[in-house]
């Protein structure tokens, strides 16, 4: 049994993990911004933690314990065309994203480190992989997790510490919910962006997209196997795209992608 610390319960696959891993019979501690977000959450102890801010990591940190098990999760996303998004709305998005992910590794990571053993389960995206007409900037900040998982990789396991890549594709959860969008529904991006919407929707082979307990079980399976990839794409369509992209240099990837999503842009 191992003590888990999960960034971004709220709701989505964060609230899945941690009821995953609970059910799986490991000691999660879920934290949200909102602790009350948190409430009939069945796990072994609920705390607040603002992964933006430091005094918050700390005091989080303090009362979890001893963490076995570091889940980085929480994130949102902004959306739009490079030319349009404020940088203020960025560096915001990255504060979360990348910093946020930062502070609470620098916060966990020693007492690993001490104890020889533990797990850092980073939560990133397909789009820390490929980006997508209007992901430049929610792409950047999951390619900058990609690197600093990458490096932490081989930093880590020479003292025992296991880091582990989730890419989820398309996950129905309320991600979206707090996504910001700027400037991709009026010209001049606005026949991108109905173009993209219609496209988009091939990814999923016409299915419903899956929810976010797929992505929870194979976070669960990463915990608990002795070894296993630096990165694990989740959902037929991060699969597809991983492979496809692996497979192909730029021009013909593109070149595919356009075709099988019908993107005329």
């Amino acid at each position: 049994m191992a003590r888990a610390l999960i960034t971004g319960c709220s709701t989505g696959i964060g609230r899945a993990a941690a009821v995953e891993l609970t059910r799986r019979g490991h000691e999660v501690v879920a934290t949200a911004r909102r602790p009350e977000s948190l409430d009939g959450l069945d796990v072994a102890l609920r705390l607040a933690l603002d992964v933006d801010d430091d005094a918050s990591v700390a005091a989080a940190v303090a009362a979890a314990g001893p963490v076995d098990v570091l889940v980085n999760n929480a994130g949102y996303g902004v959306h739009g065309p490079v030319e349009s998004v404020p940088i203020a709305e960025v560096r915001s998005m990255f504060e979360t994203n990348y910093f946020g992910l930062v502070r609470m590794v620098q916060a966990v990571v020693p007492g690993m480190r001490q104890r020889g053993a533990g797990v850092v389960v980073n939560v990133s995206s397909v789009a820390g992989r490929v980006a997508a007409p209007f992901s430049g900037f929610y792409a950047g900040s999951k390619f900058a997790v990609e690197a600093l998982s990458e490096a932490m990789h081989y930093e880590l396991a020479h003292f025992g510490i296991r880091v582990v890549i989730i890419e989820p594709g398309i996950i129905e959860t309320s991600f979206g919910d707090n996504n910001r969008h700027v400037g991709d529904q009026t010209p001049p991006y606005d026949e991108l962006s109905r173009q993209w919407e219609a496209s988009s929707a091939r990814l999923g082979g016409g299915e419903p997209a899956p929810g976010p307990e797929l992505v929870a079980g194979v976070v669960a399976d990463a915990v608990e196997a002795d070894a296993w990839p630096l990165r694990t794409p989740v959902g037929a369509d991060a699969e597809m795209i991983v492979a496809t992209r692996a497979a192909l240099d730029d021009a013909t990837f593109e070149a595919t992608m356009r075709e099988t999503l019908g993107l005329e842009w």
